[in-house]
């Protein structure tokens, strides 16, 4: 059974509701059409209620079981506009704001997984990152514990004997833009957790850089070893090793000559890239040559599930988010 396969099955054993609040796009809805046939989860799609129905009647999909909610016409409006205000009010927020903000249709649909009336949010199809986390960050706030958000990709390379029998966390793909060797080390243990809760298998983190063990000395390779120094000592139990190039992470020969010692080197299946740089070009880069399924991106440290989209995704990746987002929502 493939990952993503599993992972529906996951959502169906106890269906939540996804909140998707970009329901003027076709590949939204033609996601929306697949979960709810799949019965992966119960739907809420946000917009006006006629041009949803006629654009979904005009591509002959099935929305019938779908709650729409137009923020604008909803019995929920006036009780969101009063609890934004008072989530905000404090940074300035002020009543005649918050019934703007409330028109938003992301801003509107976090105010549902807020008040307990959705388990999650996919977001991003149309919106950038910063249009989908800032209201998550506004209203949902960081998980307990949480130093740092970031988000990472699930890759599923086909007919791959690496990683996890082709199954890759490449950690921060779409996020943060050039973290030091503390918010690295929070990238790596929280890319490790998400790992082990998705596959339920044990994650192996390679610090990735372009030097393996010392091979190159610079400022670049020495923020990812002093950023695995961190890790080791912040998650003792945790099997990371750094720095790795990438083939001494994944490539069992290559690791036997490049870091014969490493527990982790050659056997890798949770990636951290040194920056967002990388991190981007390189779940590119194997999405598009190796024809690998790409999720994400992924968020990890709010405190309810929220997950961005890539505007270039079509409508199976949505509904591979959307499964994601339920597994998510049931470890809550």
């Amino acid at each position: 059974m493939s990952f993503i396969e599993e992972i529906k099955n996951r959502a169906r054993s106890n269906k939540k509701t996804i909140v998707l609040p970009e329901a003027s796009d076709i590949r939204t809805i033609e996601a929306a059409s697949k979960a709810l046939k799949e019965e992966v989860a119960n739907i809420i799609l946000l917009g006006n209620r006629d041009e949803i129905n006629k654009l979904a009647s005009t591509n002959n999909l099935d929305i019938s079981k779908a709650e729409i909610i137009d923020p604008a016409h909803s019995d929920r409006y006036n009780r969101y506009v009063e609890e934004f205000y008072k989530l905000r009010k404090e940074k300035g927020m002020t009543l005649e704001k918050a019934k703007e903000f409330m028109l938003d249709n992301v801003y509107f649909g976090m105010m549902l997984v807020k008040m307990n009336e959705a388990d999650g949010i996919v977001s991003g199809a149309i919106h950038s990152t910063a249009d989908t986390l800032r209201p998550a960050l506004q209203i949902l706030k960081t998980a307990p514990d949480t130093k740092l958000v970031s988000a990472f990709f699930v890759m599923v390379v086909p007919n791959c004997e690496y990683g996890e029998k082709g199954i890759f966390v490449f950690g921060d793909s779409g996020l943060n833009e050039n973290p030091d060797a503390e918010s690295l080390s929070e990238i790596a243990i929280s890319s490790a957790n998400s790992f082990e809760k998705l596959t339920r298998k044990q994650s192996k983190v390679a610090m990735l850089s372009y030097s393996t063990m010392g091979s190159a000395n610079s400022e670049l390779t020495e923020k990812v070893v002093e950023a695995t120094r961190i890790v080791k000592e912040k998650s003792p139990n945790l099997l990371v090793d750094g720095e790795l190039q990438l083939d001494a992470a994944i490539i069992p020969e290559v690791a036997k000559s490049k870091a014969p010692s490493s527990k982790v080197a050659g056997y890798a299946n949770t990636l951290i890239f040194p920056d967002l740089n990388a991190g981007n070009i390189g779940y590119k880069l194997v999405q598009r040559l190796a024809k690998a399924e790409a999720y994400g991106p992924i968020c990890q440290g709010i405190s309810r599930p929220v997950n961005d989209l890539s505007r270039g995704c079509s409508a199976d990746d949505i509904l591979g988010v959307i499964a994601i987002t339920c597994v998510q929502a049931q470890e809550i």
